[in-house]
């Protein structure tokens, strides 16, 4: 599949939250570093609704060094360490509404030689099928946060069209209340980088 390596416009993070979500999947998602270009098809995503939602680190529109990006415009990216992992967040909705979409797999596509590198040797379903695996495969750093992904060297583009996504419950936040169940996971059914399916 030839993918032509165009940023994705402004408008297409403008979309409500929940929709955005899921019209990432199946998009590439492209780091360029000194070491090479990285890529990966966005395979499962998870969104965060701000004030209202208990498990988003802007609940109660909590402002801090850390959240503050995520009250910006649409379309910027919020990185943060969970666990001595990095984890990448697409900021979505309007200036002041702190919505962000976590992105939680890629199915790897270009620079596999050094995705593998960076991820040790491991098994290649291994390099991308979690939020803190993908970014170190592709070089995601705290130095990305704020950065707008109209533009290099993070970016999204085109990609193809899942077939068929599924939907579920988000993962990692049994603390938050009925926060937990609400099913705002999205991933490419039956692609193998999925972190879960269940």
């Amino acid at each position: 599949m030839t993918i032509d390596l165009i940023p994705l416009p402004q408008t297409f993070y403008e979309q409500p939250t929940l929709q955005l979500a899921e019209s990432l999947l199946g998009c590439l998602l492209v780091k360029e570093t000194p070491e090479g270009r990285c890529s990966g098809f966005i395979v499962e995503t998870e969104a965060y609704m701000g004030a209202n939602d208990r498990a988003a680190h802007s609940f109660g529109n909590r402002r801090t060094k850390r959240t503050e990006i995520m009250f910006s415009d649409a379309g910027v990216a919020y990185t943060y360490t969970m666990h001595t992992h990095v984890l990448l967040n697409v900021v979505c909705n309007k200036k002041d509404i702190p919505h962000g979409i976590l992105i939680r797999a890629i199915e790897p596509k270009e620079g596999l030689a050094l995705m593998e590198e960076r991820r040790n040797g491991r098994p290649m379903r291994e390099w991308t099928n979690g939020p803190g695996k993908l970014t170190k495969a592709l070089g995601i750093t705290l130095d990305d946060y704020g950065h707008h992904f109209t533009e290099p060297p993070l970016y999204i583009t085109q990609g193809y069209k899942p077939d068929k996504i599924e939907t579920g419950p988000r993962i990692g936040i049994q603390n938050t209340g009925e926060a937990r169940f609400y099913p705002w996971r999205y991933w490419v059914s039956g692609n193998p980088y999925v972190s879960k399916t269940r």
